[in-house]
């Protein structure tokens, strides 16, 4: 688990995988993936082109972990290769910056191998532990049933399901609100 203040870079290490903020040299990888149909159908970002993967990264790394109203971005990667297979974003927000946003993308040929699962839980573990927020929360597309089962798998409930309130590739789209609170990741996770 960390060890780290908490104004350094986040670097969290799984049994399979290590998140750590992303580089440049995840360029090609981070623009392979998220600009899959099959992955980014559900993403509100989809690059397209290196240079502005490679900006993108830029901008992420200029962030402080634990910023109110910022999100701090992860690499997802492989322990024992280092290679990326996805990425997450925290969103650091709301009373006292006391509540945190996940987002997620999987590589497609490295999904339903468990990794999102260990990624967040560990994200998870280290927002309620490091920096001990109150308020998790993550969302969905209602189309993306993996994503869905998922969040319900880690114990996140569904709090709301907003009818057309999220603007996706140039269309209005639902989005479901998943949560969990501290003492309930505690008691689920005891």
């Amino acid at each position: 688990m960390p060890t780290e203040a908490k104004t350094e870079p986040i670097r969290i290490g799984t049994e399979r995988l290590l998140l750590s903020p992303l580089q440049i040299a995840d360029s090609q990888a981070l623009l392979a993936y998220r600009s899959n149909p099959a992955v980014g159908g559900f993403l509100t970002w989809k690059p397209k082109n290196l240079e502005e993967v490679e900006e993108y990264i830029r901008t992420a790394n200029s962030i402080t972990p634990n910023t109110p109203e910022t999100w701090y971005q992860l690499g997802i990667r492989l322990k024992d290769s280092g290679l990326l297979i996805g990425d997450m974003g925290v969103h650091f927000f709301g009373p006292q910056n006391q509540q945190t946003e996940l987002g997620y993308a999987i590589a497609l040929e490295h999904q339903r191998k468990g990794y999102a699962s260990e990624a967040i839980k560990a994200v998870i573990d280290f927002l309620f532990g490091i920096y001990r927020k109150h308020r998790i929360t993550a969302s969905a597309d209602p189309g993306n049933k993996a994503s869905i089962q998922l969040l319900q798998k880690l114990g996140m409930r569904q709090e709301a399901h907003h009818i057309k309130s999220f603007w996706i590739d140039g269309e209005w789209t639902d989005d479901i609100v998943f949560a969990i609170l501290r003492e309930e990741w505690a008691q689920k996770n005891a």
